[in-house]
């Protein structure tokens, strides 16, 4: 007889709670200083990134939604966003079976999920060779932040 999976029923009523606190951000916006740290595997299955975001971060990446985000589309399986980085817009996908963590600073609230291992493929929308790496490489755990552009850029 099969073992009940516990910690998975447990992470998927927990992403259900991710998923009802982006359908009211996606309707309701975000307000009172709420702002969510989300942060992904970048190599799972059915992640829609830029290619050079994966190249920089080819593990784990966290987006913040707080101010400048647009068109946030939630499904029961996955939420897309479109962020701006390089001074450039672009759509991410992110099913929530890809989630590592969600945080919501505003009201000391942070939920973690159980880490799976990554297929090694993932969807792609720009052609740019995965091999390829820039000669400074992030931290994969950290935050995605315009200042590190700026700093890289003097």
């Amino acid at each position: 007889m099969a073992r009940i999976d516990y910690q998975t029923l447990l992470d998927n009523a927990l992403k259900s709670v991710v998923k009802d606190a982006l359908v009211h951000a996606q309707f309701n916006g975000l307000g009172d200083g709420t702002h969510f740290y989300i942060t992904f595997r970048t190599r799972d299955s059915g992640v829609v990134l830029p290619d050079f975001l994966r190249i920089r971060y080819p593990d784990l990446m966290t987006i913040v939604l707080q101010y400048s985000y647009n068109n946030l589309h939630v499904s029961d399986k996955e939420f897309g966003v479109q962020l701006t980085f390089d001074g450039r817009p672009f759509f991410i996908r992110v099913p929530f079976s890809s989630l590592v963590e969600f945080k919501d600073p505003s009201v000391d609230f942070m939920l973690s999920f159980q880490t799976k291992s990554t297929p090694s493929s993932a969807d792609n929308d720009m052609e740019l060779p995965l091999e390829e790496k820039p000669d400074t490489v992030p931290d994969p755990g950290r935050v995605v932040s315009l200042e590190e552009f700026r700093k890289n850029r003097k």
